[in-house]
C-alpha cells in the first residue's frame, strides 16, 4: 500500500487547530502555573500554517471559505496574544511599596467577616480570578507545597477571589493548607484597591454563579504592622511569580 503524502491542507489544519488545542489543553489539563510571555514558537507555527493555507488556495487545494477560517484562526490567536492576555490601566499608586495596605474586608471560607488589619503576620495576598481559572488554580497549588516554609518564616497566606462564596469553600476542602481562602463579595475591595477587572469572566461561566467582572491577578505582601513590602501586579494574565519570590521577600524582611 503507498501512502500518499501529507497536503499542504493537511499541514495547514494541523497547524492551525491542533496548536492553539494542545495549548489550552495543557493549561486545563496539567495545571500549568504560567507561560512565557509571548507565546513566540506557538505563534510561529500558528502563523506557518496561515502561510501554508495560502499556498494550497493558490493551488486550489482548499476554498475560500477555508481560508476564511485559516484566517479567523490566526486573527483570533494573535487577539489572545496581544489583548485579552494583557492587562492596562493599572492603578500603582495606592498599593506602592512602602504604604499601609488599606482597610478592606472579606468573608473567610467559613462566612466570618474579617478584616486585613486582623491579620497580625506577614501576609502574602494573592487576588486569583476564581476557581475557572486554570492558572489561577496552578499558582495556588504551587503555593500550597510552600506552606509549611512559608509558615516558619512567619508568614502567612490569604487568597482572594470575587467568585461565589460557595466556590471558595470547595477550594478550601480540596487544598487542605492553613491558608486563608477569603471571598471579596461583589468585588468590592478589589475595587477600593483599583483590581477589579470589568468583562474578565469568559462567557457561559456566568450560568453557574460567577459575575462578568473580576479581579487582576496580583500579589501583595505586608508585614507584620499592614506596610507593603512587596507588589507584583502583571500586566499579562499568564505571566506570575514563583513561590520563591515569596519566600525570598518575606526572608527580606
Amino acid at each position: 500500500m503507498i501512502r500518499q503524502p501529507v497536503s499542504l491542507a493537511g499541514i495547514a489544519l494541523l497547524l492551525l487547530s491542533l496548536v492553539p488545542l494542545l495549548f489550552f489543553g495543557r493549561l486545563f489539563i496539567f495545571k500549568t502555573p504560567r507561560t512565557s510571555r509571548h507565546l513566540f514558537v506557538l505563534t510561529a507555527m500558528i502563523t506557518s500554517g496561515f502561510v501554508l493555507a495560502l499556498i494550497a488556495f493558490s493551488n486550489g487545494q482548499i476554498s475560500i471559505g477555508e481560508l476564511f477560517l485559516s484566517a479567523i484562526s490566526l486573527a483570533a490567536w494573535i487577539l489572545y496574544i496581544t489583548w485579552y492576555s494583557r492587562f492596562s490601566g493599572r492603578d500603582h499608586e495606592m498599593l506602592l511599596p512602602g504604604n499601609y495596605l488599606p482597610e478592606v474586608s472579606f468573608l473567610n471560607e467559613k462566612g466570618e467577616r474579617v478584616n486585613t488589619s486582623s491579620f497580625k503576620k506577614k501576609t502574602i495576598y494573592l487576588y486569583y480570578r476564581g476557581n475557572w481559572c486554570p492558572l489561577c488554580m496552578a499558582q495556588i497549588k504551587e503555593i500550597s507545597k510552600q506552606y509549611q516554609e512559608l509558615a516558619d518564616l512567619g508568614a502567612e497566606v490569604a487568597l482572594v477571589s470575587p467568585q461565589p462564596h460557595k466556590y471558595t469553600k470547595n477550594l478550601a476542602r480540596k487544598m487542605k493548607v492553613p491558608f486563608h481562602f477569603l471571598t471579596d463579595e461583589n468585588n468590592e475591595a478589589a475595587r477600593k484597591l483599583g483590581l477589579n477587572q470589568k468583562y474578565a469572566v469568559p462567557m457561559g461561566f456566568q450560568a453557574i454563579g460567577y459575575d462578568s467582572e473580576s479581579v487582576l491577578p496580583t500579589v501583595i505582601i505586608t508585614d507584620e504592622k499592614g506596610k507593603i513590602i512587596y507588589l507584583e501586579q502583571t500586566n499579562n494574565y499568564r505571566v506570575r511569580p514563583e513561590p520563591a519570590t515569596f519566600i525570598e521577600i518575606i526572608k527580606a524582611a
